[in-house]
């Protein structure tokens, strides 16, 4: 592994940059108000090619892997427009479909999702909370296909996808008692697919949704692995979701660390910067420090997972050190602007809720801690 980006990466993050720019936050503000998607920076990122540039060159894909991806996402959120979706689009839905579908349906599914296409991930239950052994929704054999029926809880973009990639309960394992588990393809479109909005206070332009399956019929074609044994492609996904969230707020943290940068140099208070005292100076410094060695830990998960190593370790450290260090960031980048922090104009509180929303999910802090200690310090399991 290399500390030093090779000159394909640099110019990547450029082009990114440079199409992300032009839009803005204030863009991202004026989106997230208005409950709009944010389809034309997301379009155009797609048209680039940024959008796919995980996915296999022979299905329209970049041919690249988690770091490039990670790269345009951590880019895009620098200049104050984090995307959701990609989280779960290329992210989850993407890697899952190009490690585990079958041919027919990668090349049914990945060139669209390497042009900006969109499928959402539902995995999340009401009762199930962190446990994807108590899913309940469930999907029964049906003359050759399956019905699915169940619930699902703060699933993002529903409205702007095409498909959503539902994990189901298809059977119970008789030796343990936990749910074998199957991953399935469903049209957003799919009769007795129903949908509510969940009314969020955070500034975002996607929309939360709560899914209703009645009796939802799809096709063996739309069963992505074996049947009862998604348990692997779904985890397999979720260390991409943890690497792309630690590289959304790893932008974010860069905009915010930014912007307080350049504020505390150009804003003088009896004659000199407010920068130039160490109450303000230090506490950015050490912010600058965590979010430094943050990214550092998301490009060693991205290595690990591309150079096909065991990744769900450093893809957990990335996850909760990145939204540690940027919740901080921001926080110190908001308290050196005084009150201008909490303005609009000054574009830092409008990230706030975004920034505290991934310290809890995809995975909560408390989790990835569980994990740690069990995987990584061999200690007795606690839940």
């Amino acid at each position: 592994m290399s500390f030093l980006e090779s000159a394909e990466l640099q110019l990547l993050r450029e082009s990114v940059a440079g199409i992300a720019g032009k839009y803005g936050h204030e863009y991202y503000v004026r989106k997230s108000r208005a409950k709009e998607p944010s389809s034309e920076l997301w379009d155009e990122l797609g048209a680039a090619g940024f959008m796919g540039v995980n996915l296999p060159l022979e299905y329209g894909g970049g041919g690249g892997g988690m770091t490039e991806l990670a790269a345009v996402c951590e880019e895009v959120s620098a200049v104050g427009c984090p995307l959701l979706l990609m989280l779960v689009s290329p992210a989850i839905c993407g890697s899952i479909i190009a490690r585990f579908g079958t041919p027919e349906q990668q090349q049914r599914w990945l060139p669209g999702l390497s042009n900006g296409k969109k499928m959402v991930f539902a995995i999340t239950e009401p009762d199930a909370g962190s446990n994807s052994h108590r899913i309940s929704t469930v999907a029964t054999r049906h003359g050759n296909g399956y019905r699915i029926n169940g619930q699902k809880y703060y699933i993002s973009g529903v409205d702007e996808a095409d498909a959503v990639l539902v994990v189901t309960r298809t059977s119970v394992d008789d030796r343990t008692g936990r749910g074998r588990l199957s991953l399935f393809v469903v049209d957003t479109d799919a009769p007795g697919l129903g949908r509510e909005t969940i009314d969020m206070q955070i500034l975002e332009p996607e929309k939360q949704y709560t899914l209703y399956f009645d009796d939802v019929e799809v096709g063996p074609d739309r069963l992505i692995g074996a049947e009862g044994e998604g348990l692997r492609p779904l985890f397999e996904g979720l260390n991409p979701e943890r690497i792309l969230t630690a590289a959304l707020v790893n932008g974010i943290a860069r905009y915010a660390l930014d912007k307080a940068a350049a504020y505390a140099r150009e804003r003088s208070v009896w004659g000199v910067p407010i920068g130039a005292h160490q109450g303000l100076a230090h506490p950015l410094a050490k912010a600058k420090v965590d979010v430094e060695l943050a990214r550092l830990m998301t490009a060693k998960a991205c290595w690990l997972y591309d150079n096909g190593h065991d990744a769900a370790e450093a893809s957990n450290m990335a996850k909760l050190a990145a939204t540690d260090a940027a919740l901080a960031a921001l926080d110190q980048a908001i308290q050196i602007h005084g009150g201008n922090g909490m303005t609009t104009e000054y574009g830092l509180a409008t990230l706030w809720g975004m920034t505290r929303l991934l310290r809890i999910a995809p995975v909560s802090r408390e989790m990835i801690l569980n994990f740690v200690s069990q995987h990584s310090l061999s200690l007795p399991r606690s839940y």
